[in-house]
């Protein structure tokens, strides 16, 4: 099968090359599907320079869709042939972007939820899901709602009852507006447009866009600093929680649920971007520019 991995470690436009691979054989529990989407995440590329380093050589793209293909021993209520996604594991010599990829949790994809679509769901909806438990109730904001992350995070929250305020650009935002969101923008002066629309100190913030530098902003727009949650894993802010010191961990046990609510059009995750597997150096250069404006797919 045709597969993008590394041999080595280093940027991932110098190491990641399109090559011939063995098959992955489903194991004890594990399905392999015939791969028809992948999603693309900045956690890919940081895999190519070490993130979680492993035996090499090692493939990159975590979330998968497509039709399954193989069933390992002891796997009950799938057949081959169902169209399935979920998260493949990633310490293997291949992962999802590959023509066929193993998988250790799925779900059925839903009719109405097309491969691309499905594909686009699992770490945002993970993520998301775990940051707003970690962070707990009531009016929230979610900056850089724009982000994959952020804009499940906004629906989420809506989903659950809470007023929402978020910062987006024009991109996504009338969007958001229609899905119930209070929305503002995400250049300076944050902490004073949002405390006018919450009418004092929201409850709690989701950081969302790591790379923007505002969390000291946000912290403005709490009454505490543990109320903001960063995504950002290099803040030093006194009190501001990280994605990784809340000990949040990502929540796959739901994807079945929000599969069904893309599939009836009440939740999505936008999609920027479809390419072919040999354009993936394309691909990697629209989200190392960080001006994707929605989730990165490959056909596969």
């Amino acid at each position: 099968m045709r597969t993008l991995r590394f041999h080595e470690h280093g940027p991932a436009a110098e190491v990641l090359r399109v090559e011939d691979a063995a098959a992955p054989e489903p194991r004890p529990g594990q399905i392999r599907v015939a791969v028809q989407a992948c999603g693309l995440n900045p956690a890919d590329w940081a895999l190519c320079e070490g993130l979680f380093a492993g035996d090499l050589p090692r493939g990159v793209g975590l979330e998968v869709s497509g039709t399954v293909d193989a069933l390992g021993e002891g796997v009950t209520g799938v057949e081959v042939g169902d169209p399935v996604f979920g998260c493949a594991p990633f310490t293997g010599p291949t992962a999802g972007a590959s023509e066929l990829a193993v998988l250790d949790s799925w779900f059925p994809r839903p009719d109405g939820l097309d491969a691309v679509h499905a594909a686009a769901l699992p770490m945002a909806v993970g993520m998301a899901y775990a940051a707003l438990d970690a962070l707990g109730s009531g009016t929230s904001l979610v900056h850089g709602a724009g982000t994959t992350t952020g804009f499940a995070a906004a629906q989420i929250a809506l989903l659950r009852g809470a007023r929402v305020i978020v910062t987006a650009g024009e991109t996504h935002a009338s969007t958001l507006r229609s899905a119930g969101a209070e929305v503002t923008s995400y250049q300076d002066g944050i902490a004073e447009r949002v405390t006018a629309l919450a009418g004092g100190p929201v409850d709690r913030v989701l950081d969302a866009a790591p790379f923007s530098g505002a969390v000291a902003e946000l912290v403005r727009t709490v009454k505490e600093p543990g109320h903001v949650l960063t995504l950002d894993l290099s803040s030093d802010i006194p009190g501001v929680q990280t994605i990784v010191s809340s000990g949040a961990q990502p929540r796959y046990d739901v994807l079945g649920e929000f599969a069904s609510l893309a599939a009836e059009g009440r939740f999505s995750i936008p999609v920027s971007r479809i390419f072919p597997l040999d354009d993936w150096r394309a691909a990697l250069e629209l989200s190392q520019s960080r001006r994707a404006r929605g989730k990165l797919v490959l056909a596969i």
